[in-house]
């Protein structure tokens, strides 16, 4: 299988092609490599510093499927420059499709995100609830999961909306949450805590490659699926951190961050899909 990854040497993508090349598919990754490249040279393995936003100019013939990563990563990267994240985020998306479609590619699968349902009460945030983004990273992946959609007639579409990633990956990231708390508490000895009631949904990064590759092996009824299996609170991550490093945690009352959200996952597991990572297991 030809497989295309856009952002292959990010977070995420670093894991999951490692993963596509050992199950001996040809991948091809284009990325800026604005934070590096740490993908091992491989005989079926072609990486292109790319921008997505000249997408117009690539052709996608002979691949059978396109595994969409790239973005502006998170809430506060998005704000630095809006017409960039929309840029980057929806309108090379929506270019991306123009061209698979031209060039007759299957499969279409895209790493959406469980923060676009906004901050929720309900105790079960499954994938029929509305979606009601809060900040500027949120509304360019719900936007670009509607473009999406209206391709659904001319190849195989999956979303993903995946909880808050967590867990070792050579090309890491120390701006999500469990990364965070385990990273203070192993260079300070020290983890702030802004709040602490705050709940996110987690997802181990082993468990959210092999869902990518999952996805695309099996067939599923349905094209959402929300991704992520333990929902705690930022105090509970921090002390379950505590457990594993010796460190002291601080809560500091006032906080700027309101988000707070739970991901059912029911729809996902019903498919046969079993996670097999922990949040233990990443910050081990």
């Amino acid at each position: 299988m030809k497989i295309l990854v856009t952002g292959g040497c990010g977070y995420v993508g670093t894991i999951l092609v490692q993963k596509l090349l050992k199950l001996k598919c040809k991948v091809t990754v284009l990325d800026t490599k604005w934070f590096g490249d740490f993908l091992k040279p491989h005989k079926n393995l072609k990486k292109i510093k790319y921008d997505i936003r000249n997408i117009k100019n690539y052709s996608f013939k002979n691949y059978d499927t396109i595994i969409h990563l790239a973005s502006i990563a998170n809430d506060p990267m998005s704000e630095l420059d809006h017409s960039l994240s929309w840029d980057v985020g929806t309108l090379s998306t929506f270019n991306i499709l123009q061209q698979a479609r031209k060039d007759k590619v299957k499969n279409f699968i895209y790493a959406s995100s469980g923060s676009v349902y906004g901050v929720k009460k309900e105790k079960f945030v499954h994938e029929k609830l509305k979606l009601e983004p809060i900040s500027l990273y949120n509304k360019t992946k719900m936007c670009s999961e509607r473009i999406i959609l209206s391709f659904k007639n001319d190849m195989n579409i999956k979303i993903i909306r995946p909880a808050t990633v967590c867990g070792y990956s050579p090309r890491m990231r120390f701006d999500l949450s469990v990364n965070a708390l385990t990273s203070s508490a192993f260079f300070k000895k020290r983890i702030t805590v802004h709040g602490g009631s705050q709940i996110r949904p987690n997802i181990h990064i082993e468990d959210l490659s092999d869902l990518y590759i999952y996805i695309l092996e099996k067939k599923t009824n349905g094209i959402i699926f929300n991704a992520g299996f333990e929902n705690l609170s930022i105090k509970k991550i921090a002390q379950t951190v505590q457990k594993f490093i010796d460190s002291e945690i601080v809560f500091q009352k006032n906080t700027n961050d309101p988000r707070s959200y739970r991901l059912d996952s029911s729809k996902l597991l019903s498919t046969g899909f079993k996670p097999k990572k922990k949040v233990s297991n990443a910050i081990a």
